[in-house]
């Protein structure tokens, strides 16, 4: 089972920066931007078409991270859940203008926060895959999985 009092915890250790606000409200998020951001600059996403990245939010909850005083999104991620035992964080990506302040892992916590708060039971295991966020991550609890040996992947990417 995880932690869900160390997370929530990490979540208050890591909070927004002034002026930005996290939000899952579909009304605000800009899935266009979100395509162009993923499609051409995120190393996981390179590529994907419209039509795929729309699917792919209707079968997640999605969010931004929005400058408060412009309303302008910065950043976005999804999780793919059961709101029970698992969740899968994914396609966490801040623009270039808005990285070097911390918004990656306050982001991700206040994500993180808000699912376990959608979660009457908790998790029992949150997942992601990073190459390079590895650091992010960790400052939120997060480590390699314990066992490899018993995971396995249907899929090469």
């Amino acid at each position: 089972m995880t932690d869900t009092q160390e997370l929530l915890a990490a979540a208050t250790r890591h909070p927004l920066p002034p002026g930005y606000v996290c939000s899952a409200d579909p009304g605000r998020f800009d899935a266009d931007l979100v395509h162009d951001w993923l499609s051409t600059d995120a190393y996981w996403a390179l590529g994907r078409s419209r039509e795929a990245q729309a699917q792919m939010l209707a079968g997640s909850l999605a969010y931004g991270v929005y400058e408060e005083e412009s309303g302008a999104q910065v950043g976005c991620a999804r999780v793919v859940t059961d709101l029970a035992a698992f969740a899968y964080l994914c396609d966490v990506y801040v623009a270039p203008g808005a990285r070097g302040r911390g918004l990656g892992t306050s982001f991700v916590a206040a994500v993180l926060a808000d699912v376990i708060g959608r979660a009457p039971h908790g998790l029992r295991r949150v997942l992601l895959a990073t190459d390079d966020a590895h650091g992010v991550y960790a400052r939120l609890g997060f480590t390699p999985l314990p066992r490899p040996e018993q995971w396995m992947v249907l899929g090469s990417s």
